[in-house]
């Protein structure tokens, strides 16, 4: 049987091509089939989208050979401040304050802009032998038999390999030809998302700020600048977005408050819908989901990319073992050792992000007053503090060899 790689990935985002590279350091060969045309992806402009990354996932960058391409352009995150409030009111008393210098292992994470990521991604898989990229095209239909699989392209290109990866998105065609259903529902929230510079150095430092609406995030960029992930209701979202750049910022500012000085927006605006979105089985015969294919979270927390990069790397990890031992890779009880490692971690994540929206975005005095006090007596506890912070950073859990740096 022929194949034109061993892995046929279907998304050319982020965790694709993390992927891709990953399975290409263990020996097997993947082909990348990206919706996107070539010059989308390369595009170098600053759009104001960028990254939580939590050291291990640095650490997993770092060991495809990424993160020396990119680590110059990132931010570190020394310090991590939660707080509750309303607009225009400033935060509780109590909140909790994580700072690096709790853990031996350095700063808690780092931020990063897309741009940067993505070129890094593509420079990387066009010098691999073992990748090959095929921008502008998508998967129209996908056949698993016993041997392997064959998608066929809109192009009206075929390709065969052993196993299918969806790394397509919460609406995933990968998943939903397979006949993988999901559990969900929708928050009744929009974030507004924005990169913002301001007056005062940030020094490293980021703010998650409750409101009844919805969070704030308030993530340091390099220089004076902050990513912001903001969400409100779906109604006040569409009102705030529909406004111009000044009357943006004039709803922001009662929000954000004073203390980075005076604030100015830079690159574009975006919204998405918020909604927590599970797929009921991260495999099927011949295929496995990734990333927000297989799970969608909120993003109350950051952790989105650092989930999906989990999932590349204990996937590319069963993938190469099995093949080591001379297994058929693309065999369900194979693809189930991935889905057993991960599905676990990811409810987990995804139902405390859940809980930890419904208490804060609301206004009910009962649960303000349980909220605050409970962040201060975490905030407290060092031994508690510690943890939490180590839960920031990635570094528990059963994590996969190259989220602790080692190569497969």
């Amino acid at each position: 049987m022929t194949y034109d790689s061993d892995i046929l990935i279907v998304g050319g985002g982020l965790n694709g091509p993390a992927l891709a590279l990953a399975l290409a350091q263990g020996g097997l060969s993947a082909t990348v089939i990206d919706a996107l045309p070539a010059a989308a992806q390369a595009d170098d402009g600053f759009d104001g989208r960028a990254y939580a990354l939590a050291l291990a996932s640095m650490r997993l960058l770092k060991a495809l050979g990424i993160w020396s391409e990119v680590g110059m352009r990132s931010q570190p995150v020394h310090r991590i401040v939660a707080s509750d409030g309303r607009a225009g009111e400033g935060p509780a008393p109590f909140f909790l304050d994580f700072h690096h210098g709790e853990i031996e292992e350095g700063p808690m994470g780092y931020m990063l802009e897309d741009r940067y990521l993505r070129q890094a991604f593509q420079a990387a898989m066009q010098s691999a032998p073992d990748v090959t990229l095929m921008p502008g095209e998508t998967v129209v239909a996908q056949a698993p038999d016993a041997t392997g699989v064959t998608v066929t392209l809109a192009s009206g290109k075929t390709l065969r390999g052993r196993v299918l990866v969806g790394c397509d998105g919460r609406k995933t065609g990968t998943g939903s030809r397979a006949g993988i259903r999901r559990t969900g529902w929708d928050y009744g929230q929009t974030a507004l998302v924005c990169a913002i510079a301001h007056e005062h150095p940030h020094n490293g430092e980021a703010h998650q700020f409750f409101m009844p609406a919805g969070p704030l995030a308030i993530l340091p960029l390099p220089g004076n600048r902050s990513s912001i992930v903001w969400s409100e209701t779906h109604r006040n979202a569409a009102a705030i977005q529909a406004l111009d750049d000044a009357g943006y910022l004039d709803a922001l500012r009662p929000r954000f408050g004073d203390f980075l000085g005076e604030i100015a927006l830079e690159g574009k605006r975006f919204t998405y819908p918020l909604n927590l979105t599970l797929a009921n089985a991260f495999v099927a015969p011949r295929l496995a989901l990734l990333g927000d294919a297989a799970h969608g979270v909120h993003p109350i927390a950051g952790q989105g990319l650092n989930l999906g990069l989990r999932d590349v790397g204990a996937l590319a990890q069963v993938l190469v073992e099995a093949r080591r031992r001379g297994e058929d890779i693309g065999a369900l009880d194979v693809l189930e050792r991935y889905q057993t490692w991960r599905r676990f971690d990811t409810t987990v994540m995804a139902a405390g992000t859940d809980a930890v929206n419904k208490l804060f975005s609301n206004d009910n005095p009962v649960l303000r007053a349980g909220r605050d006090l409970g962040m201060g007596a975490v905030n407290a506890l060092p031994g508690l503090r510690r943890r939490f912070i180590r839960e920031a950073a990635g570094l528990t859990g059963d994590l996969p060899r190259l989220m602790t740096g080692r190569p497969l």
